[in-house]
């Protein structure tokens, strides 16, 4: 049974707008991009045409919105309203995904040289998936961004699967292009905004953990969190 309120939670830097953009071409679900993040860095988001100013408002815009609603966000920043609330932990299918601390820091740094190490995100994801997990008694559905890349069809077949979704192999492919989902943060997308589907692509940093003694201590301090929840990844 489809959910009615189905989402992604996801590190920064995790492929997650290139899965949100699949979900978003099936054409079924009012999909919804980073609504909390949106209301922490801009104030107000939009839910099907209205405003919501405070992560309170984003949950009951979804929970009413009278139909299917898929969302993902990323978890640059902590969501206390959203730990706090049992019935939203609870009445929502939460998925979670995941990336490598070393890549998500060097993708993080080179769109902002002066990050901090919350906004890794891996500890705020673990902090939500073991609030959903001691919620609702079940451990939450993690995919990891590697297998995302290596296998699309698979990975989304399997995750239709398991979040009660028909799987629509056609929304694997789309027209190039920006979309108003994320026009606010759009610098953030630009791979994205070029793609067709879903597929790894080769990106060179000039800091990377290697080179920068900052970024390896970032990473360093969210591999245990990583680790934590790659054990429970999907495995299609």
């Amino acid at each position: 049974m489809t959910p009615a309120v189905l989402a992604l939670w996801s590190a920064p830097r995790s492929r997650s707008t290139v899965f949100f953009r699949a979900m978003l071409e099936r054409g079924d679900l009012l999909a919804l991009h980073e609504p909390f993040c949106n209301v922490a860095d801009y104030g107000e988001t939009d839910i099907d045409g209205r405003a919501a100013r405070s992560e309170r408002e984003v949950m009951d815009g979804m929970r009413n919105a009278g139909r299917p609603v898929f969302f993902k966000d990323t978890t640059d920043h902590r969501y206390d309203e959203v730990i706090a609330d049992t019935d939203f932990l609870t009445g929502v299918r939460h998925t979670f995904l995941i990336r490598r601390p070393e890549e998500i820091v060097a993708s993080f740094a080179a769109l902002k040289p002066d990050m901090t190490v919350g906004e890794v995100g891996l500890e705020f994801l673990y902090e939500i998936f073991t609030a959903v997990r001691q919620a609702t008694g079940e451990t939450p559905l993690v995919v990891d961004s590697d297998d995302l890349i290596a296998d699309p069809a698979a990975l989304m077949a399997a995750y239709c699967a398991e979040v009660g979704l028909d799987h629509r192999p056609e929304a694997l492919s789309w027209n190039a292009g920006e979309r108003s989902e994320w026009s606010r943060s759009s610098r953030w997308h630009a791979g994205v905004r070029g793609s067709t589907t879903i597929e790894r692509r080769a990106s060179v940093y000039e800091r990377t953990t290697a080179t920068d003694p900052a970024l390896a201590a970032f990473a360093a301090h969210h591999e245990p969190f990583y680790r934590r929840l790659y054990e429970h990844r999907l495995r299609p």
